[in-house]
């Protein structure tokens, strides 16, 4: 249970609230899982010193603060999320952060460099209308880097399901993506990237993806969303407590083999 959330609606319908005190964790778990593929995107995209750089969804503040080194003095980063509490942190300099619902409310400014979103849109309800936001955000010639997850593509979190204790993590997983659904989440948006760029009158289009079969990260990860989302899954009747408790004791032990859901980059320029 790796999911999302690397910036995101802060609302009380969003399961992985950035209010909870599990939310710090799993950002850094993301950071460490993440950073490298999104940071070399971005690099190939051409990002340089004085580059106008919007960051949707920031949630933590690992991407805005490597995006303001790479853009210098007299470049820009904005940071926008409904639940700014974690980018708080980064403000500053060429920082600025800022409450924002990319799915409901006007882009704050025009004429980005560069727009960015990791993990937010699969959440969003108004997933149109937030990409189209971000795209008409971009200067002529600008670059858009959208980053999501598609769980339904690949389902499991222990792929080498040899024991009980794999079936369970699987099956809790499957109780976890059922929540999702619940409130909206699209578990198949990250596939529909590519399209849904060229649609939105984007040129250029590109799209790969990644994820870990085994990490400590992923064991971080997962920990952390359990106890966050722990609550619900026992009051859904798709988990009870002994077995969460099982559960996050095998993820403690190090015997677990987890992996996350495909994170699927896809950028592209607006002409």
């Amino acid at each position: 249970m790796n999911h999302p959330a690397s910036g995101s609606p802060g609302d009380s319908s969003y399961l992985l609230d950035n209010a909870r005190s599990e939310a710090g964790i799993r950002f850094d778990a993301l950071s460490e899982l993440f950073d490298p593929t999104t940071f070399r995107h971005i690099e190939g995209l051409g990002i340089t010193s004085g580059w106008q750089c919007w960051e949707v969804g920031a949630g933590g503040p690992s991407v805005v603060t490597w995006l303001a080194d790479r853009v210098g003095p007299t470049g820009r980063v904005l940071a926008t999320d409904i639940d700014t509490s974690w980018a708080s942190r980064a403000a500053g300099g060429v920082i600025e952060v800022l409450r924002h619902d990319v799915g409901r409310d006007e882009p704050p400014v025009s004429g980005f460099d560069f727009v960015h979103a990791r993990l937010v849109l699969v959440h969003v309800a108004d997933r149109e209308r937030a990409l189209h936001a971000m795209v008409g955000a971009l200067r002529p010639g600008g670059r858009l880097l959208i980053e999501d997850a598609d769980p339904a593509s690949q389902p499991l979190i222990c792929l080498d399901e040899y024991g009980p204790e794999q079936a369970l993590a699987n099956r809790l997983r499957a109780g976890f993506r059922s929540l999702l659904s619940a409130r909206g989440a699209d578990l198949a948006y990250g596939r529909k990237l590519p399209r849904l760029l060229r649609e939105a009158g984007l040129t250029d289009v590109t799209a790969d993806a990644y994820f870990p079969v085994t990490s400590a990260a992923c064991d971080v990860l997962e920990a952390a969303t359990v106890r966050q989302v722990r609550d619900r899954l026992v009051a859904a009747g798709l988990a009870t407590d002994e077995e969460i408790d099982r559960h996050l004791a095998s993820v403690a032990s190090g015997r677990l083999d987890l992996t996350t859901s495909p994170m699927i980059s896809a950028w592209g320029r607006r002409p």
